[in-house]
């Protein structure tokens, strides 16, 4: 494996499958299968869930919510999707912990910063849920920041497109996909990967991100071997 501790980005709406809300099972079972196989060869894996699929905290303060309010919201949601994701790992013969930044003793433990990488070393998957605990912040910056702090190697951001463009792939067909492309061309293009916090954060932690097709049977085996699959964002191409 190319990488020994990674960080695994993955959208609540990449959850709904081809639904319009909710969770698919078959999603969580295929995520749950592909990421069972990773660990098996010992790279040591954690995972940052959204909440894109039941709540979004931008659309809740749209609505007429307090921005504050609307985001704490969001946050629970993640909880949700992050203990679906402990159950279906678990059912892949996965030991699982879900850590939230918000504490809530009696379905998950709290985040501790050492405890979670005991339980990477220990080979469990860790899934941190609650964002970062903190409103007006997105779980893409939450990835980051957790990345950071275990000390991952990289963050996988899979989504449902097969990397990085210069515009909406499914809007435009002439849209350019990226192989590679620094974090300063994301920041100074503008380009909608992750926002600018998270890679603001990546890039002065030299942490590189790999953005990828999650609905591609295997590929986040492939990434975290590190085929050249999706986009690379570094700090040099």
């Amino acid at each position: 494996m190319a990488y020994a501790r990674v960080l695994l980005k993955l959208s609540g709406e990449a959850l709904m499958g081809d639904q319009t809300y909710g969770i698919d099972p078959a999603i969580v079972q295929s995520i749950s299968e592909d990421v069972a196989k990773v660990v098996a060869k010992g790279t040591q894996l954690a995972i940052v869930v959204g909440g894109g699929n039941i709540f979004r905290g931008l659309k809740g303060s749209a609505a007429g919510m307090d921005r504050a309010t609307a985001d704490y919201v969001g946050m629970l949601a993640t909880v949700m999707n992050a203990i679906t994701l402990q159950d279906g790992l678990e059912r892949a013969g996965v030991p699982t912990r879900v850590q939230t930044a918000i504490e809530m003793q009696e379905v998950a433990e709290p985040y501790i910063r050492r405890r979670a990488i005991r339980h990477l070393e220990k080979g469990r998957v860790v899934v941190f849920g609650g964002g970062c605990g903190n409103p007006f912040f997105t779980t893409d910056t939450t990835a980051s920041l957790r990345a950071a702090e275990i000390n991952a190697d990289v963050v996988f951001k899979a989504t449902k497109v097969d990397g990085v463009y210069d515009r909406d792939p499914k809007r435009f067909p002439d849209a350019k996909r990226y192989d590679s492309l620094t974090f300063q061309q994301v920041l100074s293009g503008e380009l909608a990967v992750m926002d600018s916090t998270a890679i603001a954060l990546c890039k002065d932690n030299n942490i590189p991100i790999v953005v990828f097709d999650l609905f591609e049977p295997g590929n986040i085996g492939k990434a975290v071997a590190g085929e050249a699959i999706g986009s690379r964002i570094s700090n040099a191409t």
